[in-house]
């Protein structure tokens, strides 16, 4: 199956190929095609879909004892939001209209990624259920997640305590400013008692144009901002986390814990303290698991100590059978250190 982000023109298109099987339920394979294509087209900013197919040959039912081929298109549109174009003159007809395209929403968090003329701006928006038109559009930006990400499935967009985290590129192309879509994020408010909230991030997706770019510990960075100033919030939270949003969380609440006074080396050396607790807690909404991660990298941020450390634990700590597992966690930790010495400070 060929995913595909249009731009402004039928000849302009990024094409990925994705696999289908566990988001349509065909048995094993789609029966009845040969060199069968299922091609999926969104609009760069309104993300209006497009699904169409091709083939070189179709099984004749006189040949197969009626046994009629599957019905992809129906099977797959069951899983797109409605307006689904077919036709692809009437798709490319309307591509024209996506630099009349505006994010939904209110503009939370604005920066650039890359240096001089090579620097490309990015808007964070917030949305919610009561945002005009955000719904609809959310179905269908919601509809990326099928294809790349395994096991994914869609949340009930009727419910008011989601919100959601939307980023575009802002761009301008030939005097026009237009806002193609590159990823999102949804975070629902859980109840802490006895009057808090605790909002948990749910999903986090970055179109793949867009990945390797920092773009994920920005959009990240815009939504702790969101929450940081809230006093109802009592702290922020993630849904099943994978490896890769681990070590990008660990990566951002290190950055953030520099800045705190608390934090300073001078402070790291003597332990892990209630003020360092507290303040993490206070101004950063950190979780006591993940201060207790971040306290753990931050005692090793330079090589030396990094090894001194590593040679400490190989001495006392490890035992055969969890020498994998810390092996994993090692180089986890090594990442997310290589990473901060590398970020610009501020």
């Amino acid at each position: 199956m060929k995913m595909a982000g249009v731009s402004l023109s039928k000849e302009a298109l990024e094409a990925y190929v994705v696999s289908a099987n566990d988001v349509v339920q065909f048995k094993e394979s789609i029966f009845g095609y040969r060199d069968l294509q299922v091609r999926i087209y969104y609009g760069c900013c309104s993300l209006t879909p497009y699904l169409g197919m091709s083939y070189t040959e179709k099984i004749d039912v006189k040949k197969s004892d009626g046994v009629q081929a599957d019905d992809v298109l129906k099977a797959i549109l069951e899983k797109l939001p409605s307006g689904v174009h077919t036709n692809i003159d009437e798709f490319v007809s309307i591509l024209p209209k996506e630099p009349t395209f505006r994010p939904y929403g209110e503009l939370q968090h604005s920066f650039k990624v890359g240096k001089g003329g090579l620097s490309r701006t990015f808007e964070l928006y917030t949305a919610g259920v009561t945002t005009p038109g955000f719904i609809d559009y959310h179905a269908r930006m919601q509809s990326f997640i099928l294809w790349f990400i395994d096991a994914a499935c869609y949340i009930d967009s009727d419910d008011e305590k989601w919100e959601y985290f939307v980023l575009h590129e802002k761009k301008v192309v030939d005097g026009v400013t237009c806002y193609p879509f590159a990823g999102y994020a949804t975070v629902y408010r859980y109840y802490a008692y006895p009057a808090h909230i605790r909002p948990r991030i749910s999903q986090m997706f970055i179109l793949p144009l867009y990945q390797k770019r920092g773009l994920g510990a920005e959009m990240l960075q815009g939504i702790y901002n969101f929450y940081n100033n809230r006093t109802d919030v009592l702290d922020i939270t993630v849904e099943d986390p994978s490896e890769v949003f681990t070590r990008l969380r660990d990566f951002v609440d290190c950055r953030n814990c520099l800045k705190l006074a608390s934090f300073s080396k001078e402070h790291l050396h003597k332990g892990f303290s209630e003020e360092m607790r507290k303040e993490a807690q206070e101004k950063l909404k950190l979780n006591k698991k993940q201060k207790s991660d971040v306290e753990k990298l931050q005692q090793t941020m330079t090589p030396e100590e990094f090894r001194a450390t590593l040679q400490c634990l190989n001495a006392e700590n490890r035992i055969e059978q969890l020498e994998s597992q810390y092996r994993d966690l090692e180089l986890e930790y090594r990442r997310t250190i290589e990473r901060l010495a590398a970020a610009p400070s501020s």
